[in-house]
C-alpha cells in the first residue's frame, strides 16, 4: 500500500514521526502490538526522510 501526503516541508513529516513515537510510548501498556506498529511506521518514514537528497542552500 502507498500513501501520498502533501506537506509544506520535511519538518512537518518529522513532527509526524515524533507524534507516532510519542503515541506509541503512551499506548505501549495497553496495546503493545499497536505501539509496535506505530514505531515501525515512524521508522519507515524516518528512513524515507533520510533517503531524500539534502537541500541546497
Amino acid at each position: 500500500m502507498a500513501i501520498v501526503v502533501r506537506l509544506t516541508g520535511a519538518d512537518d513529516l518529522s513532527e509526524i514521526v515524533e507524534a507516532l513515537l510519542t503515541a506509541a510510548e503512551a499506548k505501549e501498556p495497553h496495546a503493545p502490538e499497536l505501539a509496535l506498529r506505530w514505531r515501525w511506521l515512524a521508522n519507515d518514514i524516518g528512513d524515507a526522510l533520510d533517503a531524500l537528497p539534502q537541500p541546497r542552500h
